[in-house]
């Protein structure tokens, strides 16, 4: 187990030096990288066992301290800060393969795991599950299930939830608790693997998931196409009609990290399309003609970078410019996205503020980053916007935000009306508050 101290929001160290079993030093994880709001843990502690990471949990618990579950730590400007922080209890050093039944499509592995690693374990057999989080070399399968992380292509394979067949969790006790198995179809009643999918780890750590697995597509090829004010009505509303659908489509203002172009082009079309090689040839000729007879200029067309290239577009979704900026992620029905993502260019014109989005056709989600000038006051204009946006839109969620304004924005947006069932459910999880006390939905 590594272990090491950290300064209290009060300044406040506990007199223990950073140790490993080996005795060696280990570099401590910059106060930066876990701090939510305006607050960094106690304690790092980073076990390397599931039972030593229960044997953490059970005593924490008992002792009245509140534990926040940290994977790579790059879907942390989701939620609110918790109300109280005394550990971060990290599990990147649980990493491992545990089982890869190739042969029936299923793999289990420890919920550390980087998702990069798990994309190389799944590609060296010809095999992929389609996570599509950000920061792939740092983000973990534990942090993405627990942050409830919906990917674009989605709507082609299945949100990630869909795809886990078993998982093993700690409970804030630290009981060890299992659903699920190395099957597809393996359980009867509640799937409880699904249910702590989305929990942002305040009912139980996330140590073991097993997932189902797809077949490696022959070909990915990425389109990328300018999309000029005049045409962009026609495409768009023609493109869901092609006869080989991306299985990611989106519609880009700014964002110019996200499609590797840097010029004065605003407006772009980033498709996806993956699949046999007769199939995205015969995409590529329909998406052709579309673009042609709306007059739109040349298509660039990515294969061999068409990987890297989508997971810089999915990076860009927590990307944030300095402390200047604010990103919302607003989801709903494919066919109302451009009525939400004209609402929203029209309140940050009307706070003055610098708006860049990225329209997802295939799954409704809106993501719009906002920002203000240099010279502009942006924490005096992002609160009324922040306000704004969510009595027209309730359901849009903050995703990526300075720490300092957790406190002050919608992060979750409107409550759930379940939100007296959820109380429940993590009264009767955790008791004593003891993880990540907060966090959630709703405060809780």
């Amino acid at each position: 187990m590594r272990r090491s101290s950290r300064p209290t929001a009060g300044g406040g160290r506990r007199g223990r030096l950073a140790l490993t079993q080996a005795t060696a030093p280990a570099p401590d994880p910059t106060p930066a990288e876990l701090r939510l709001g305006e607050i960094v843990p106690r304690e790092i502690l980073t076990p390397a066992s599931v039972d030593e990471l229960a044997a953490i949990l059970r005593a924490r618990n008992e002792s009245g301290e509140a534990v926040v579950i940290v994977g790579g730590g790059t879907l942390q400007g989701i939620g609110h800060a918790p109300r109280r922080y005394d550990l971060a209890l990290r599990t990147t050093a649980l990493n491992r393969t545990i089982e890869y039944e190739y042969r029936d499509l299923t793999i289990a592995v420890q919920a550390g795991m980087s998702l990069a690693e798990l994309d190389a374990t799944l590609a060296a057999r010809g095999q992929f599950v389609p996570l599509d989080a950000p920061q792939a070399g740092s983000g973990t399968v534990g942090g993405v299930l627990a942050s409830g992380w919906l990917g674009p292509r989605r709507a082609a394979y299945g949100r990630p939830r869909d795809l886990v067949i078993g998982t093993t969790v700690v409970l804030a006790d630290g009981t060890v608790a299992k659903a699920g198995g190395m099957v597809v179809k393996n359980s009867t009643g509640y799937d409880m693997s699904r249910f702590y999918c989305g929990s942002l780890g305040t009912l139980a750590a996330i140590v073991r998931a097993n997932f189902k697995t797809l077949p490696l597509p022959e070909v990915r090829r990425v389109a990328l196409a300018t999309l000029p004010e005049a045409t962009r009505k026609h495409v768009l509303e023609n493109l869901m009609r092609l006869d080989v659908e991306p299985v990611a489509a989106f519609a880009i203002d700014g964002f110019a990290d996200a499609v590797g172009l840097h010029d004065d082009i605003d407006g772009r079309l980033f498709l996806l399309f993956e699949g046999s090689r007769v199939l995205i040839e015969r995409a590529t000729r329909e998406l052709r003609s579309l673009l042609g007879a709306a007059g739109v200029p040349d298509t660039i067309l990515i294969d061999a970078g068409a990987g890297q290239s989508f997971a810089r577009l999915i990076d860009a979704y927590t990307v944030r410019i300095g402390d200047r900026s604010a990103t919302y992620r607003s989801r709903g029905l494919p066919g109302d996205l451009f009525g939400r993502s004209a609402t929203t260019v029209r309140l940050a014109r009307t706070h003055e503020l610098h708006l860049e989005r990225m329209e997802d056709m295939r799954t409704g989600d809106l993501i719009a980053r906002v920002s203000a000038p240099v010279d502009a006051q942006f924490d005096e204009r992002i609160v009324p916007f922040d306000t704004a946006l969510h009595a027209a839109t309730p359901r849009a969620q903050v995703i990526a935000a300075p720490e300092s304004w957790r406190g002050s924005l919608a992060m979750w947006g409107a409550p759930p009306p379940s939100l007296d069932v959820m109380r429940a459910i993590k009264a009767r999880f955790d008791p004593k508050g003891t993880l990540a006390p907060g966090r959630f939905v709703g405060g809780i």
